[in-house]
């Protein structure tokens, strides 16, 4: 139910527009309301495993860009990401609330470290029939951050519109791109 939803979230989630619109608009808007450093999607098509990132908000400059415009097949470094790994499962979003201290089970902090630079996160897993199409990764640099119920709400909702986007988005990119 979107009542606990700020307003500006409200209207990108009830927005026609395209999905790179959509996806453009969203980012901002959620750093802001998750008082986030940075926001990156990644979309994957799940049978050729390619993906990229087509999508990066950050707060300031000074926070590591993560935009990859071309389609390019998963490295093999991501086996030595349990979040990855749990995405692929189409296992529940994971809230690491601090890479430093979580189970090495659910995060491998020198992967983190090395390619994220962050120090918490929300891997959010755009899921359809047990299938990944993408991952949605709100993070924060230098400092833990306990992920309220209410963020854990306006995230389960943002997967949920978010989802289909992102399937639309890499059928119809990813046969034009190629």
């Amino acid at each position: 139910m979107m009542s606990q939803t700020p307003s500006q979230l409200q209207a990108i989630l009830r927005s026609q527009a395209a999905p790179d619109e959509v996806f453009a608009s969203l980012l901002p808007v959620l750093g802001d309301i998750l008082q986030c450093d940075r926001c990156f999607l990644y979309l994957r098509n799940p049978q050729t495993q390619f993906g990229k990132v087509p999508f990066c908000w950050r707060r300031t400059l000074d926070i590591p860009e993560i935009l990859d415009a071309d389609w390019k097949l998963e490295p093999k470094s991501l086996d030595q990401d349990p979040l990855f790994t749990a995405a692929l499962e189409a296992k529940p979003s994971v809230y690491v609330e601090d890479v430093e201290t979580a189970d090495p089970q659910v995060v491998n902090r020198g992967f983190e470290q090395e390619n994220f630079g962050h120090r918490a996160l929300i891997h959010a897993h755009l899921c359809q029939d047990s299938v990944l199409w993408g991952i949605l990764q709100p993070c924060i640099f230098g400092q833990p951050r306990i992920w309220t119920a209410s963020d854990r709400a306006i995230m389960t909702e943002v997967e949920q519109f978010a989802t289909p986007l992102a399937i639309s988005y890499v059928t119809a990119k990813e046969l034009v791109e190629k």
